[in-house]
């Protein structure tokens, strides 16, 4: 590898390290939340809108439902989620989260925003397009596996 490959490998490394440290700290430091980062991540899967399945948070998730199920029982018992039976099917089990729960996410999102925001600061339009053809390379690279 040369040394311009050999920076970009030890900085990739680097930023992954720091953003998942980091973005489990600003949540911690905002809120008091005791959460794991796959808690946090599944709360952001939920989401604020309308509630979701569990299905449906599973695949956003690449998860099974299974493994979704402890997760949901871990957030409803700290107070972050909720989930809700259909009146029509009760195998249908719907979740949203709660006022708690909403905190995290907005603060999760206000976390990805500012670092998008840090990250293009000062580019221009043509280098914000060679950023943007970076990002899509990385994200197929590890889309594959």
């Amino acid at each position: 590898m040369d040394k311009a490959l050999d920076t970009i490998n030890a900085q990739l490394v680097n930023i992954f390290d720091n953003v998942l440290r980091i973005e489990a700290a600003s949540v911690t430091d905002k809120c008091g939340a005791k959460l794991s980062m796959t808690e946090v991540h599944t709360i952001a899967a939920i989401g604020t809108g309308d509630l979701k399945s569990m299905g449906e948070v599973a695949e956003n998730l690449h998860i099974t439902v299974g493994t979704l199920t402890v997760a949901i029982n871990n957030l409803v018992k700290k107070g972050y989620a909720i989930r809700y039976k259909s009146e029509k099917d009760r195998r249908i089990v719907r979740v949203g989260l709660t006022k708690q729960g909403k905190k995290v996410y907005y603060i999760h999102e206000k976390f990805h925003t500012d670092m998008v925001n840090a990250m293009t600061e000062g580019i221009s339009g043509d280098d914000m397009g060679v950023l943007a053809r970076i990002m899509s390379n990385l994200d197929n690279f590890v889309a594959q596996f």
